[in-house]
């Protein structure tokens, strides 16, 4: 496939030349944005949807329970449709089990502390739930220091056993980058569970994400090269394979009349991050500047056409400067305008 080819597919499979009528749709054909910046996972639903989206419209998402955010895959936090979360996690949990007994081992997590977090946690978490910081009050209450990542590795624990996840997010002036921590069995209303979770998600992937590889699903998924191609067997006829490996959804959306060529996505947005290799969409000479860093932080970037040209910041954009461009635009009031709806975004 011609680069300029895949590179407008994917900008049509990302909903961002096909925007959806809302937050909650662009959830659903996403299925999974990566969202531990909490304030980046909730521009990249508004980035794919169309209109003067606001950050309430995707506040209200997760006050309603249609959206939850938990550690679904790799470890790392994403938002997903609350009724997903339950076989998502049956496919990618003992994964992100395994990968993690090192580290539990090293701050000496084991099944006791887990079930004593469990029994103070449970009682605590109905009605509303809990915030990080109040969670961590109640674990130092039963003899669990939460500092060092105990406490969020603990919460990793229980989001992947299926007991809790981030549902509400907390009210507090300005932009809030704290939710309620709750139980799934309670705060979620609807489950789905499909025939064969595992060729559900390299399908839900592949419309999400295509056109992409299994090596770019194995990427995203944290799942091993073996079970990839175990997905794609199981997910035979449900995708489409265009070129040697590389797979589209059977039904792709419609690119909307007029849609702009210019878009401020965010830090770790799933254009740029979900995919083995990323030279595709950004120059290898760029790499660097757009991460994953030493940090890990993968920072905001402008695309152009389908290519990153830039990168910029949240706080830049409410101020009103100028990104830092590595590559001239054809556009610069698309830019500017591209910058312009994330602050108003943002905005009161």
């Amino acid at each position: 496939m011609k680069t300029a080819t895949l590179l407008t597919e994917r900008l049509r499979s990302h909903r961002l030349s096909a925007p959806t009528r809302t937050v909650t749709d662009a959830a659903h054909h996403m299925l999974a944005v990566q969202s531990q910046d909490f304030t980046a996972g909730r521009w990249a639903l508004a980035a794919r949807t169309r209109g003067p989206v606001r950050l309430r419209d995707v506040d209200r998402a997760f006050d309603r329970g249609d959206l939850v955010r938990a550690w679904t895959m790799r470890g790392t936090l994403h938002t997903v449709p609350a009724r997903d979360l339950g076989w998502m996690l049956e496919v990618t949990a003992a994964r992100q089990r395994q990968q993690a007994v090192s580290r539990h081992r090293q701050l000496g997590i084991d099944d006791s502390m887990v079930a004593t977090a469990v029994r103070a946690l449970t009682p605590q978490l109905r009605d509303g739930g809990r915030t990080r910081a109040e969670v961590f009050e109640i674990l130092e209450g039963v003899g669990i220091d939460p500092t060092g990542q105990r406490g969020i590795h603990l919460l990793f624990t229980l989001t992947i056993d299926g007991l809790i996840c981030q549902g509400p997010v907390a009210a507090r002036a300005g932009i809030t980058r704290d939710q309620r921590f709750v139980l799934a069995e309670e705060h979620i209303r609807e489950h789905t569970r499909p025939a064969d979770p595992l060729a559900e998600l390299f399908v839900r992937y592949i419309d999400g994400h295509g056109p992409a590889a299994v090596a770019d699903f194995a990427w995203w998924s944290g799942l091993t090269l073996g079970q990839s191609r175990e997905a794609v067997e199981r997910a035979a006829g449900r995708v489409d394979e265009v070129d040697e490996g590389l797979f589209v959804s059977l039904q792709r959306p419609r690119r909307a009349t007029g849609a702009t060529t210019v878009h401020a996505l965010p830090a770790f947005d799933e254009y740029y991050i979900s995919y083995a290799d990323r030279t595709t969409v950004c120059a290898p000479e760029h790499l660097a500047i757009v991460g994953p860093g030493k940090n890990g932080m993968v920072r905001a970037t402008i695309v152009e056409q389908g290519r990153v040209i830039g990168c910029w910041t949240h706080a830049s954009a409410t101020r009103d400067l100028p990104p830092e461009l590595f590559v001239e635009p054809a556009e610069p009031a698309a830019v500017e305008a591209a910058l312009a709806r994330f602050a108003h975004f943002a905005g009161d």
